[in-house]
């Protein structure tokens, strides 16, 4: 649940950067946005592994 919410703090602290690059066009909001958006990408992967170990191991103890 930890990494899940770390997802969740990240998606809010993008919503600055969302509205520069958008509303504002600020180029260098657009940057900071990729960087977060692969550290989501990273941070999800994560998750899925914690969730495929999880149920592997459910699986072997059933």
């Amino acid at each position: 649940m930890e990494k899940f919410t770390k997802l969740q703090e990240t998606l809010d602290g993008m919503k600055v950067d969302l509205e520069k690059f958008y509303e504002k066009n600020q180029n260098a909001a657009g940057t900071r946005l990729r960087k977060e958006l692969n550290n989501l990408r990273k941070l999800a992967a994560e998750i899925r592994k914690e969730i495929q170990d999880i149920r592997i191991a459910r699986k072997a103890g059933a």
